[in-house]
């Protein structure tokens, strides 16, 4: 059998090299993007050791070019770019217009053409796709305003890269010999683009029926592996028909044929199915550019390298950061746009491998371009974490501002309140006794209180918020504004008298302070208190409250009742059955506890009718579940 395989050995070492970096990368969290590179540099004819095969390389490279765009092109939306278009269109082509005059400005400066200076500008004003949606989803942005406008900003600078990676030859070839007039230009940019719609007009015509009708059928075999070759089959076959019938690149072929796809509503399945192998070969596509990068460039150019990286990092991202602030949007949001925009990758070694192919773009240039990719990536990180660190001082100042002002306000009110008091006389003590009162007339309190009217059962509402004590005057029921914490508010309510205490206001804190208030005037009075948690739970509890009604448990509780032939179970606390669980325990150890008493914490249908001094109702207060509980 023979051993010389140079396929094989490539596609091993690039894969195994990719790993062992790309680990040590995510280790030191950078983006394994950089290890995929250096992984190439040491496979690459610069640095010692194995050299891998440079044309298989570039071959397994165009796989990785083809499934990438095909990504892209999967996750196109037209619809996101609409929504941000009044700042992501205008603000993409000013910023790569920047980018690419700076990078003419530092061609020149080193004596390149024209050609070549328009090519090393252009790759160094487009953003690399992985990195910019990797560290919006490692903060959780691509679904803020910030997030849409960075994703449609780079689905305009993707789309200036598409339409550049197809004009470029065309450019070339009439420029090519040094004899070419604007005429000849013109006549090959106009054979390109005819060549370029005709090719979009059946992708969009029949490919946007044909390819969504064979997936559609492939899926209903039920044949995952099938449906996996036919996806790769769109994707290969659509990038190299395009190249073959009409000339076009097979990265615009591959765009077309997943923007297509992405219309479907199996493209979701699609792109994960493609997901495997798409990031194997983009793995071996970034090999092979690091393997294309000498080193000692470093050393030998580190004038040119300093100035391509400072393009990247600082002129890119004042243009963006400027452009973003012109319309109106807030630092937060320039920042966010300008850290992401300050990298680049995929689609500048795409354009500067397509540039070198042409003979328009210096050998030197593309070892700039990725050296200030690799340099670009390294520090993204790091500009991200600066940002953090200046976003959470910000919001430090604002939050301790805001408490300032919120505390200012909460003094203000108190000291018109106690002004009010002291001008007013004495709350008046209501006439009602054997009464419920009722703490907090929110979304549970008017519950409560339209279930007490339905039964006739007196009730006495405690509210501070002004509109609620007018709506409940107007339906005659009988209210108190105020704290039911402040003692004199406590005895206008007659809590002595009282039947029942329910406290209603979701703030825990405040809640303890009515029970004690309320416990202080009557020791036996039974007092239910709304918690969510069983740490407001525990706080109240030491207060004196009688029970706790805690939402999810209500909510648990009636989902299990309306199971059909489902047992009823009996109103209990978290306390409750906090002590049964200890009881089932103690049956199972054998050890004696009194299972008829009952719980201390928990008033039962017949201690109602003692502390009430009349019958336990059949259907009362304390047995009716709650319709919505916790709220």
């Amino acid at each position: 059998m023979p051993h010389h395989t140079p396929l094989i050995s490539t596609i091993v070492v690039g894969l195994v090299l990719a790993f062992a970096l790309g680990a040590v990368a995510h280790r030191f969290r950078l983006s394994p993007l950089i290890g995929y590179l250096l992984a190439g540099v040491l496979a690459g004819p610069f640095t010692p050791g194995y050299v891998a095969d440079q044309g298989l390389a570039n071959q397994l490279a165009e796989i990785g070019v083809i499934l990438l765009m095909f990504g892209v092109g999967l996750h196109f939306s037209l619809k996101d770019l609409l929504s941000v278009r009044a700042i992501a269109i205008p603000g993409a082509v000013v910023q790569i217009t920047s980018a690419t005059v700076l990078g003419m400005g530092l061609a020149w400066l080193m004596g390149w053409s024209i050609g070549g200076g328009i090519v090393f500008g252009l790759a160094l004003s487009v953003a690399s796709t992985v990195v910019l949606l990797r560290a919006l989803q490692e903060r959780r942005l691509v679904e803020t305003e910030r997030g849409h406008i960075a994703v449609g900003w780079l689905i305009v600078e993707d789309l200036a890269m598409v339409l550049t990676l197809v004009l470029l030859p065309a450019f070339a070839n009439a420029t090519s010999g040094g004899s070419a007039d604007l005429e000849s230009i013109v006549i090959s940019l106009g054979l390109t683009l005819g060549k370029v719609i005709a090719f979009v007009a059946i992708m969009l015509i029949v490919g946007r029926r044909v390819i969504p009708w064979i997936l559609h059928y492939v899926a209903h075999t039920g044949s995952r592996e099938l449906f996996r070759l036919a996806v790769l089959a769109i994707a290969l076959g659509a990038a190299f028909g395009a190249a073959e019938l009409f000339g076009v690149s097979f990265a615009l072929g591959a765009f077309f044929a997943g923007m297509v796809l992405s219309e479907s509503e199996l493209s979701h399945q699609a792109a994960s199915e493609t997901l495997p192998l798409r990031d194997a070969f983009a793995v071996l596509f970034f090999v092979s550019v690091g393997m294309l990068f000498d080193p000692m460039i470093l050393i030998t150019d580190f004038g040119p390298v300093v100035a391509t990286f400072l393009i990247i990092v600082v002129g890119k991202s004042l243009a963006a950061f400027a452009i973003v602030r012109l319309f109106g949007h807030p630092n937060s949001t320039a920042l966010t746009i300008a850290a992401s925009l300050a990298q680049i990758g995929e689609f500048s070694f795409i354009l500067a491998g397509l540039g070198l192919s042409l003979q328009i773009l210096p050998e030197k240039g593309h070892d700039l371009i990725l050296a200030g990719a690799i340099l670009s990536i390294l520090m993204n990180p790091f500009l991200f974490t600066l940002l953090d660190r200046w976003f959470i001082k910000g919001d430090t100042i604002r939050a301790q501002a805001k408490a300032d002002a919120v505390a200012a306000e909460k003094k203000a009110v108190a000291a018109e309140e106690a002004a009010a008091a002291a001008a007013r006389g004495p709350l008046p003590t209501t006439s009602l006794t054997d009464h419920v009162v009722l703490v907090g007339h929110g979304r549970v309190g008017k519950y409560i209180s339209r279930k007490m009217a339905s039964i006739g059962a007196p009730l006495l509402v405690i509210e501070t918020n002004k509109e609620q004590v007018a709506d409940l005057q107007k339906e005659g029921r009988e209210v108190i504004i105020g704290n039911a914490a402040d003692p004199e508010v406590a005895a206008a309510a007659n809590i002595g008298q009282a039947r029942c205490l329910l406290v209603a206001i979701p703030d825990a804190f405040e809640s303890g302070q009515v029970v004690e208030q309320a416990r202080r005037i009557n020791a036996d009075l039974p007092i239910i208190v709304r918690a969510h948690s069983f740490a407001q739970e525990e706080h109240v509890m030491k207060f004196g409250a009688t029970r706790i009604v805690m939402g999810e448990q209500e909510i648990a509780r009636a989902m299990f009742a309306a199971v059909p032939d489902a047992p009823r179970e009996p109103v209990l606390s978290s306390v409750e059955e906090a002590d049964d669980v200890l009881n089932e325990d103690q049956d199972d150890a054998g050890l004696p506890h009194d299972g008829a008493e009952a719980s201390a914490h928990v008033l039962g249908p017949k201690a109602y009718a003692d502390k009430a001094g009349g019958d336990a109702p059949e259907q009362g207060l304390l047995r009716e579940p709650p319709d919505e509980p916790g709220r």
